[in-house]
């Protein structure tokens, strides 16, 4: 699971309950079911257990994980947000492969 440096700001926490699903979590959450299973460092062969805990991206922001070739330009454009707001809901790029980037979408 990912550790972000504000994770009360970007996430919420859910507790699994039982016959819950990582689809039926993200359906009820209107989130993508991949980047759910990413930020919780989960894969798709991967079980969920009920009262497990997990992160839920909050609405109001966009989630990106860095690929090999990613360039702070093309991670700002792709967002399309300007340096200074970037930054500032990012403290510490890195730009290897599978670091989270947030972007305040409101």
């Amino acid at each position: 699971m990912f550790k972000y440096e504000n994770d009360n700001d970007y996430f919420e926490y859910y507790v699994i309950q039982k016959g819950d699903t990582i689809y039926g979590i993200a359906k009820k959450y209107n989130i993508n079911p991949d980047l759910l299973s990413v930020l919780n460092g989960l894969n798709d062969s991967d079980y969920i257990y009920p009262n497990q805990m997990i992160l839920i991206p909050k609405s109001g922001y966009s989630y990106y994980i860095t690929k090999e070739g990613d360039t702070l330009d093309s991670v700002i454009n792709m967002f399309g947000q300007d340096k200074e707001n970037f930054f500032k809901n990012n403290k510490t790029i890195y730009l290897l492969s599978g670091q989270m980037l947030v972007n305040k979408t409101k």
